[in-house]
């Protein structure tokens, strides 16, 4: 099967959040399936910075209402055997940043992605691609699906979309003038196809006009479909019911594996936890705290955002470090106010907890390792990765009961490999630490946990699993006969 990854970043190339995770793993998943997935996103100056490129010869316009825009086709040497595609124009992606600066967004961002969407079919064509599927990621590439059946109908009579929402609460939403700039007429601004209170909604976009929906959990998927999560979607999700699927998100367990990790300071395993102690003391070390191993440790790695629930510890911090003997680490950035609060937090509690603002990958590793148990209250989260991180690294999770976190994390105190709260407050936050602290005083038990989080399955192999088998039932159904 022919696969087209479209994604407005992906790693190993550009990350700024967990859809870049999915993109670039997702790819090289499907060809050690046996697939024949290509990746396909825009050449940012970081990319063309920290990559050896090379151009393809290729250049075509791409038409944006009353203008049109160059577009040019790179490529990259294949990492890990997926081939990546990159599209080159200056004008709209040869800046600083993916998407905005710190001080907001790029005012041109309904150009420079309704742009990214048809320059990514054009370069389909051009390559010969002849993709049985475009698996597209947020409202960055939303416009594809309808796309693929208005302008390209006849072109690409037998391409499949599939279009995967990582967080419903970024949608694309722009006035309604920018509609000449998609290409498409206005029979599409309706409230059936892509119009939402007076302005074009890419996002909804990719919901209406896909051939299969899908989201990053299975909670999530049944999250979105109610008034309290759909953010204002719920009803046209309702509407796709029967073509909405959850699958759960995997991490790289070959590059997270704390058995092989050489950017912490010891190597360890399940059943061999003195490196982790190692990393543990290294970290107290570093973030300076007192050095002692009957202390728990918790670790956050974390946007600092109120959706991440930061606000909620924050409020938390008094109770749980005021009461208990445990140590705290923060590492993040965000929302200026919760910074500065975090970081008066450390002052006040100095000598047990740490905030470093900013984010490093190689702190983030160390986080994971030296940690004991880790924090994530988030309001609502599609999937996370991070408690998936953390649970391979044996610092034991300790959630809000939503999303990916509900479908990763199970109580500890009915068998699972952590610790979760439902209700989002401050007194169901501070009474799953202490359950977590209750069981860290029990050796035996807590190393039972440990083992527990560690071993469980991570991998996008599962994942992947269920992308293919979506995406031929997709193709069969939409096209009618399976590639």
């Amino acid at each position: 099967m022919r696969i087209l990854i479209a994604a407005s970043e992906a790693v190993p190339f550009a990350k700024t959040g967990g859809l870049a995770d999915v993109a670039g793993s997702l790819a090289v998943a499907f060809r050690g399936m046996g697939a024949d997935s290509s990746l396909i996103m825009p050449l940012y100056r970081r990319v063309r910075e920290h990559f050896r490129l090379k151009p393809l010869g290729i250049e075509f316009s791409v038409p944006l209402g009353p203008v049109t825009q160059t577009a040019r086709i790179w490529t990259a040497a294949r990492a890990k055997g997926v081939p990546a595609y990159f599209i080159e124009n200056d004008f709209f992606f040869d800046r600083e940043y993916c998407y905005g600066t710190p001080d907001g967004d790029y005012p041109d961002n309904a150009s420079r992605f309704i742009f990214f969407s048809r320059a990514v079919i054009e370069a389909a064509i051009r390559l010969e691609l002849a993709p049985d599927v475009i698996h597209c990621h947020d409202w960055q590439t939303a416009l594809i699906p309808l796309y693929l059946k208005s302008v390209y109908r006849s072109r690409l009579p037998e391409t499949a979309s599939v279009f995967t929402i990582h967080n419903l609460a970024y949608q694309g939403r722009f006035w309604h003038w920018d509609m000449p700039l998609t290409g498409v007429g206005w029979e599409h601004f309706t409230p059936e196809g892509i119009e939402f209170f007076g302005k074009i909604n890419l996002m909804k976009a990719g919901i209406v006009y896909a051939d299969e929906v899908t989201t990053v959990s299975p909670t999530y998927a049944r999250e979105i479909m109610t008034h309290a999560h759909g953010e204002g979607l719920d009803g046209v999700l309702k509407n796709r019911r029967d073509s909405l699927a959850g699958i759960l998100n995997g991490i790289d367990t070959h590059d997270w594996n704390p058995a092989t990790d050489k950017r912490i300071v010891a190597v360890y395993g399940p059943d061999d936890l003195s490196g982790k102690k190692l990393c543990k003391a290294a970290l107290q070390r570093e973030c300076g705290l007192k050095r002692s191993a009957r202390t728990p440790l918790a670790g956050v790695v974390s946007r600092l955002s109120g959706q991440k629930g930061i606000s909620l510890l924050a409020s938390a911090c008094e109770q749980i470090l005021g009461k208990h003997d445990i140590q705290l680490v923060v590492l993040g950035a965000g929302d200026a106010a919760l910074e500065r609060r975090m970081q008066r937090l450390a002052g006040e509690f100095e000598g047990r907890m740490h905030t470093h603002i900013g984010y490093s990958d190689e702190m983030a590793y160390r986080v994971y390792a030296g940690a004991d148990m880790f924090l994530m209250p988030s309001r609502y989260e599609p999937c996370g990765l991070s408690q998936m991180i953390a649970m391979r690294y044996g610092a034991v999770p300790v959630v809000h009961k939503t999303g990916g976190l509900a479908d990763t994390v199970t109580e500890a105190d009915d068998g699972g490999n952590g610790f979760v709260f439902s209700g989002f407050s401050v007194e169901r936050l501070v009474a799953a630490v202490e359950r977590a602290l209750e069981a860290f005083g029990n050796r035996r038990r807590w190393a039972g946990i440990v083992k527990s989080s560690m071993t469980g399955d991570y991998s996008w192999r599962h994942s992947a699993r269920e992308y293919l088998d979506l995406y031929r039932k997709t193709f069969e159904r939409t096209i009618g006969h399976v590639a």
